[in-house]
């Protein structure tokens, strides 16, 4: 008898990504785009992308899960694999299943940390070199390039990126509210500029962030959607969070705890209070 070909499957962990802070330095007079700079890591919390070659003439994109509802058509992973084929570096098409466990429009990357790992995935593939997934990756969207990896690191208001080591690990309660921010709305009602605290010589920056950092977006954030700022309001009353922060543009509101006690906590407390909101306890990895 003979048996069929089983196409390998793989599974990749797209981890979501937090911004421990975020600076917005200006305004790009050319591409009136806002220069930021921030201190970038990743999460346990992630998505689980599976992929397998497909005998056919097109791809398959799914997207399953809680937080499936709502993703266009036209998303990440589609507008990726439409460059890659444009440019013939595909030799085969795929079939891309994603269980989305990230909350969509929460400031925490889901959709740009699926395609870097698609990237990553055609990379160590060899169907694309370096330069080519840095240049794909800036293609999709500008904090694409965060997620080839999952290493802490600073962005820079030029754009470059530096890893960085020996970062406190925090457990964290994600607080997300049932809406999702605009990113587009937010900063453009952004009315704040922050001088660059990230010199690339001090010793102690990484350090002084943390503790001292702060979301610029947050104001416009709360204004354009001000349950947010109730949110952050009640939250900052808590005695055992080292600090509270929006991440990227919302809507996600995340609680900064040394132990996973303070963080389960934490957890019992605004699951009654906030009962309308999503509540997640992770970590920092």
């Amino acid at each position: 008898m003979v048996y069929p070909k089983i196409m390998r499957i793989y599974r990749i962990n797209s981890r979501a990504k937090i911004n421990l802070n975020l600076n917005v330095i200006k305004k790009s007079r050319i591409k009136k785009l806002h220069l930021i700079e921030s201190l970038v890591c990743f999460v346990n919390l992630s998505d689980k992308i599976y992929i397998n070659k497909l005998k056919s003439n097109s791809h398959i994109v799914r997207f399953v899960g809680r937080f499936s509802k709502n993703i266009t058509k036209k998303n990440t992973i589609t507008k990726l694999l439409s460059l890659l084929d444009k440019d013939n570096k595909l030799k085969n098409k795929y079939k891309i299943l994603i269980k989305k466990d990230i909350p969509i429009r929460s400031g925490m990357g889901g959709g740009s940390m699926n395609a870097s790992n698609l990237l990553n995935f055609f990379y160590k593939n060899k169907l694309i070199n370096l330069n080519e997934l840095k240049k794909y990756a800036s293609k999709i969207g500008s904090d694409v390039i965060l997620g080839l990896n999952s290493k802490p690191k600073i962005l820079y208001e030029d754009g470059s990126i530096k890893e960085v080591t020996n970062i406190k690990k925090y457990y964290i309660l994600i607080v997300k509210p049932t809406f999702g921010c605009s990113t587009k709305k937010i900063y453009s009602a952004n009315k704040i500029f922050s001088k660059s605290e990230f010199n690339k010589t001090k010793k102690n920056i990484v350090k002084n962030v943390i503790l001292n950092g702060k979301n610029d977006l947050e104001k416009s954030a709360f204004k354009l959607y001000p349950t947010l700022k109730k949110i952050k309001k009640l939250l900052d009353q808590n005695k055992q969070a080292n600090f509270v922060r929006m991440t990227g543009s919302g809507s996600a509101i995340i609680m900064y705890f040394n132990s996973n006690k303070f963080a389960k906590n934490a957890l019992k407390i605004y699951k009654r209070k906030l009962n309308n909101c999503l509540c997640i306890i992770t970590r920092t990895i």
